[in-house]
């Protein structure tokens, strides 16, 4: 993409394959900034192969991987002519973790690549990826991946990421990098991740195009904070208000919950526009603006525009299962309850969850799902007593958290984030005892973005919707 205008209209890169890449190539079409979202790529690019790659999409885009090799043994080890047979379990990928794993790698830059190749297709509109800092397991596998298929923006929230700008920087010019990774119990020792490109591209032949880094943040303060310093500085920021869908940050302060047992927010939580603009940076706003007059509020507010999720979320190129997407727009348009659930999440972030007949919402459906933890995305990284590394997660069995050295009552009310959005796009996990993986559905709380569009909207349908703010 060449140097151009930063967009009005960024689209939220959410959930798990929610955002892929056929919603980030429509909304990119359009001229606005399409983001797919990068979380578990790894996953989805490997269960769907085993389901046969209808279209051959994927092995399209592998087939232009700059190493054949590599692409070649994420085939040979996942792709099945015609799909598995219905009720069959998937074929495991490595989990995340801090020792070194080729294949892990490989396979997570791999299928970085192939959905950014993809999105990047037939246009020539700007393409982001979404990454939450709170993976950092795989964030530098991931990067190099998106970046070698010429990712133009990153993006980056649920956590502060001070260390990004450089990594971005080193894999640009294909030199070995890595970031630190939080590690429990770890005091001043220092742990990383990270990946050196020789061990997968012994001679590139060209410096790979720096993508810009947006920073999502939910208040001024943090934004001032990575705006000090040249080694941290992102190239603007995506400021998020509470009501946006997915993970949110906790109220500043002591947690207090209100008599539905969400977060309470008060003034401390209001980001200071004035003050987010006066650090020079271009920034936009999100959660509860996916509207005209929310865009309008927005460039009056000194913004460069706003990022949309949940009008997108349930457009027709939208990666949710086609009957979950309709039941959630059916929802929305009259009496859809979104709770800010403080416990759902491992991340001990609140994460909203929107309350639909059938899916982890629901009581007992949660009840009936057995606690297991085997896709890992969300674990915590921790030191055992014998001083080796361990890694836990409030989503896993009780008694298995407990003896990890965690009180049981912090794994109350805890969904497995990774099961449930993986479901949610129809990829969910058959178990061997016949149980299927339920899905976990997140929108924003704010349901205006759906006033003016037509029934089974398109992503076009929301950009032209949207921009009729920008001349008001």
């Amino acid at each position: 993409m060449s140097e151009a205008a930063p967009p009005v209209l960024i689209q939220g890169g959410m959930g798990v394959g929610v955002s892929g890449w056929r919603l980030a190539r429509a909304v990119a079409r359009t001229g606005q900034l399409g983001v797919v979202s990068g979380t578990a790529l790894d996953v989805t690019l490997a269960r769907r192969l085993q389901r046969g790659d209808p279209g051959g999409h994927l092995r399209q885009a592998l087939a232009r991987f700059p190493v054949p090799a590599i692409a070649e043994r994420v085939l040979a080890r996942y792709f099945v002519p015609g799909g598995i047979a219905p009720g069959t379990p998937y074929r495991p990928v490595p989990r995340v973790g801090l020792r070194p794993n080729r294949l892990r790698d490989e396979l997570t830059v791999v299928a970085n690549f192939a959905e950014i190749f993809l999105a990047r297709q037939g246009h020539d509109g700007p393409i982001g990826v979404n990454y939450l800092e709170k993976i950092q397991l795989a964030t530098p596998a991931a990067a190099y991946g998106a970046m070698l298929a010429g990712v133009d923006y990153v993006l980056m929230g649920a956590g502060i990421p001070a260390e990004i700008p450089h990594l971005l920087d080193a894999f640009a010019a294909h030199r070995p990098a890595e970031i630190a990774v939080a590690v429990a119990g770890a005091d001043d020792t220092r742990h990383t991740v990270g990946l050196d490109p020789s061990a997968l591209l012994p001679a590139p032949a060209e410096p790979l195009r720096r993508p810009k880094l947006l920073a999502i943040v939910s208040s001024h303060v943090l934004a001032a904070y990575l705006a000090r310093s040249p080694q941290t500085r992102p190239d603007g920021f995506v400021l998020e208000t509470p009501v946006a869908g997915g993970h949110s940050a906790p109220p500043r302060g002591r947690m207090q919950l209100d008599e539905f047992g969400e977060p309470v927010y008060g003034p401390r939580d209001e980001p200071d526009t004035g003050k987010l603009a006066a650090l020079g940076l271009p920034f936009w706003l999100a959660g509860g603006y996916g509207t005209p007059d929310g865009l309008a509020r927005a460039l009056a507010a000194g913004a460069t525009g706003i990022q949309v999720g949940s009008a997108f979320a349930l457009c027709r190129e939208s990666g949710l299962d086609d009957e979950l997407r309709r039941l959630l727009r059916k929802a929305a348009g009259g009496e859809l309850e979104v709770r800010n659930d403080p416990r759902a999440s491992p991340t001990g972030f609140p994460f909203k969850v929107a309350q639909v007949p059938g899916t982890l919402s629901e009581p007992g459906c949660y009840e009936r799902r057995p606690r297991l933890c085997d896709l890992g995305y969300l674990r915590t990284p921790y030191v055992k007593p014998d001083g080796a590394i361990g890694y836990r997660c409030p989503a896993e069995p009780v008694e298995t958290y407990a003896r990890k050295g965690r009180p049981a009552d912090e794994a109350e009310g805890r969904q497995c984030l990774c099961n449930g959005l993986t479901a949610a796009i129809g990829l969910g996990q058959h178990r061997g005892d016949g149980y299927q993986e339920p899905a976990l559905l997140t929108l924003g709380q704010d349901a205006a973005f759906l006033h003016g569009l037509p029934d089974d909207h398109s992503a076009a349908d929301v950009v032209n919707h949207i921009l009729q703010g920008a001349s008001t």
